[in-house]
C-alpha cells in the first residue's frame, strides 16, 4: 500500500469518475449555519480524511452524504444520483454507502453475527445462509470472527467498534463514511480499529473520515480537508498539510493536536 508520503494515488484519482459530487451544500439549524456552500469532488477510490475544529461541520457534511442530516441548500450527487432529489433511485443508491459511527450503535439484544446479517437480509434480499457466509468474512477481515456468537456488553469497546465495521462491510458499499470512529475508545484500543481501517483504504474502496488521529491521516489519505467554521479551508495531499499549512487556522491546529 502506498503511503501517504507518495503523491501518485492523487493524481491518478483525477482521472477516475467521481463517486461523489456536491455543490454549494447549506445546512442550518435555525438562525445558525453549520455548512456555508461546500464545494467537493470525491472520486472512486479516493481516501479523504476530514479534520478540524470541533463545530467546524465535518461531522454534518458526511451526514449529508447519506441523509442522516437534510441539506438546507445545495445539490449533492451520488454515483451520479442526485440525492436531493427524493427519488426511488436516491434509496438504491444510498445502500450502497456504509458509515460507522462515533459510538458502535450495535443492536444489544442480538449477537455479532445477527447484527451483521440483519441488513443483507431485510435490504439486499440475501437468504440466512448467504448472510451469514458474507457476515463471517467480513468478521474475518477485521479479526474477530471468534466472537461471533457474542452479545456487543460482552465485547471491548475496540471489539465493538470493529463489528460495526464489519456490519457495514456486509452491505458491501462502494462509499464508506467514518464519523470519529476512534474518539469514543481508550487509548489502547484505537491501534486495533485503526489497523483495520489501514487494510480497508488498501482494498481500494472510496472512504471519507472524520478523524483526528494525524498518523492515520498521514498514512491513508489522499487529501486532506480542513474544515473551520462551515467551509472547506485547505483540500491538499498530506504532504502539504502537516508540511506547509496554508492558512494560519490550520497551522494552530496542528501546533496545538500534534504537540
Amino acid at each position: 500500500m502506498k503511503t501517504a508520503s507518495t503523491p501518485q494515488p492523487h493524481l491518478a484519482s483525477v482521472a477516475k469518475p467521481a463517486a461523489v459530487v456536491i455543490e454549494g451544500l447549506q445546512k442550518s439549524y435555525g438562525d445558525f449555519q453549520v455548512l456555508k456552500g461546500i464545494d467537493l469532488v470525491v472520486r472512486q477510490g479516493e481516501r479523504i480524511v476530514l479534520c478540524g475544529p470541533s463545530g467546524s461541520g465535518k461531522s454534518t457534511l458526511i451526514r449529508c452524504i447519506n441523509r442522516l442530516e437534510s441539506a438546507s441548500g445545495g445539490r449533492i450527487v451520488v454515483n451520479g444520483c442526485d440525492l436531493m432529489n427524493e427519488s426511488s433511485r436516491s434509496s438504491e443508491v444510498l445502500r450502497d454507502v456504509g458509515m460507522v459511527f462515533q459510538h458502535f450503535n450495535l443492536f444489544p439484544h442480538m449477537s455479532v453475527l445477527d447484527n451483521c446479517i440483519l441488513a443483507p437480509m431485510s435490504v439486499r434480499g440475501l437468504s440466512r445462509a448467504q448472510a451469514e457466509e458474507r457476515a463471517r468474512e467480513f468478521l474475518r477481515k477485521v479479526g474477530i470472527e471468534s466472537q461471533a456468537h457474542k452479545y456487543p456488553s460482552q465485547l471491548s469497546g475496540g471489539q465493538q467498534q470493529r463489528v460495526a465495521i464489519a456490519r457495514a462491510l456486509c452491505m458491501e458499499p462502494k462509499i464508506m463514511l467514518f464519523d470519529e470512529p476512534t474518539s469514543a475508545l481508550d487509548p489502547e484500543m484505537v491501534g486495533e480499529v485503526l489497523d483495520v481501517m489501514v487494510k480497508l483504504a488498501g482494498s481500494g474502496m472510496t472512504m471519507l473520515c472524520v478523524t483526528h488521529e494525524m498518523g492515520f491521516a498521514r498514512q491513508v489519505a489522499e487529501r486532506v480537508l480542513f474544515l473551520e467554521g462551515g467551509s472547506i479551508v485547505e483540500d491538499s495531499p498530506p504532504e502539504s498539510f502537516f508540511n506547509a499549512p496554508k492558512s494560519e487556522r490550520a497551522r494552530a491546529f496542528l501546533a496545538q493536536i500534534l504537540h
